[in-house]
């Protein structure tokens, strides 16, 4: 309650139908034993995924594992749906009070969640960084899953917000030469900040011992097959939704010994499944944030007001980028 007997009013960004997404109020109780309120101060939207969501493209069979951690409604719509929320606990046990925090939570302005839900953001980390826990955490999974080795010749097809997060993690293991491939040419600038070297698909290097494939794309994971070296690995960090994927795997994919596995970052990567949970693979993520580098995934931000409209722009690929922010600060 804000006040005696007045129950607190937030802002939440709902899909109504696939391609049409509203602000619509909703109250929000005081906080019981053991939860926190938080008041956000800047989401992040996930291109990739949450445009498949906005577009109403996740398969029926997959509803229920695509769920996101708070969602409230069903796929296909009406749906919120959204993990990337950075925000100040407003009212909660007296060591989180005041604390900038990290939760999996949708694009709303305040919200009440269980304390152990939050993640407390570095103090080293700036709070619109800190929405791009939820794309390092999912690196680091890509990461764990790939197990790359010193020296390693590695690509990253994809310079979106997690393909560039993979390639700075990456970067520090010594020896490795890390290369990314992208068909946006104005991504080398982004390249260049992240320490990485950029390549046209045209000019993508061969025999590489490692490729993550991060584009949404067919025509990346095609790349994939093409530039992995015999018998490398090609992990497929992306999500297709329910659109189908051609490729050709004739020639001498089956003679080099290919082989292709995919990354998802729902459960801790096998190889660490047995010593890290979720909270400490996001504790990780938090920690590597410290980095400034990541400032440069940030691309572009706008007033809460505008999500809607911010959402079907990107979603219909009009508003290019990486992590676009939206800005809660001012919101009721």
């Amino acid at each position: 309650m804000d006040g005696v007997g007045v129950p607190m009013i937030a802002t939440a960004f709902w899909l109504e139908a696939p391609g049409r997404g509203a602000l619509r109020s909703e109250a929000i109780s005081d906080p019981g034993p053991g939860e926190v309120r938080v008041r956000t101060l800047y989401t992040g939207i996930s291109r990739g995924t949450e445009s498949l969501v906005f577009r109403g493209e996740v398969p029926a069979g997959e509803r229920e594992r695509m769920r996101a951690p708070f969602q409230r409604g069903d796929f296909p719509a009406p749906v919120a749906y959204g993990y990337l929320n950075v925000g100040v606990v407003e009212q909660g046990p007296l060591e989180l009070e005041g604390r900038t925090v990290f939760t999996l939570f949708p694009h709303q302005s305040a919200f009440v969640v269980p304390a152990t839900a939050v993640a407390v953001v570095p103090v080293g980390v700036p709070a619109r960084r800190a929405v791009l826990a939820g794309a390092v955490e999912t690196a680091v999974n890509i990461l764990w899953d790939a197990a790359p080795l010193v020296g390693d010749r590695i690509t990253v097809i994809g310079a979106g917000m997690i393909g560039g997060a993979v390639a700075r993690l990456a970067g520090a293991i010594p020896g490795v030469d890390v290369a990314v491939v992208d068909v946006d040419r104005a991504k080398r600038q982004v390249c260049d900040s992240l320490g990485v070297a950029y390549f046209h698909p045209g000019d993508a290097p061969q025999d590489r011992d490692l490729v993550i494939d991060t584009s949404g794309s067919g025509a990346g994971l095609q790349l994939a097959i093409e530039t992995a070296a015999t018998e490398g690995e090609i992990i497929e960090a992306s999500w297709f939704g329910d659109r189908p994927v051609e490729l050709r795997l004739g020639g001498d994919f089956h003679s080099r010994r290919l082989t292709i596995r995919s990354s998802q970052v729902g459960a801790v990567a096998p190889r660490r499944r047995e010593s890290r949970s979720t909270g400490d693979r996001l504790a990780l993520a938090m920690q590597l944030l410290e980095d400034d580098a990541f400032d440069h995934l940030l691309t572009g931000t706008s007033p809460w007001q505008d999500l809607p409209a911010v959402m079907a722009d990107i979603a219909a690929g009009a508003l290019p980028g990486l992590c676009h922010t939206i800005d809660w600060r001012d919101s009721p």
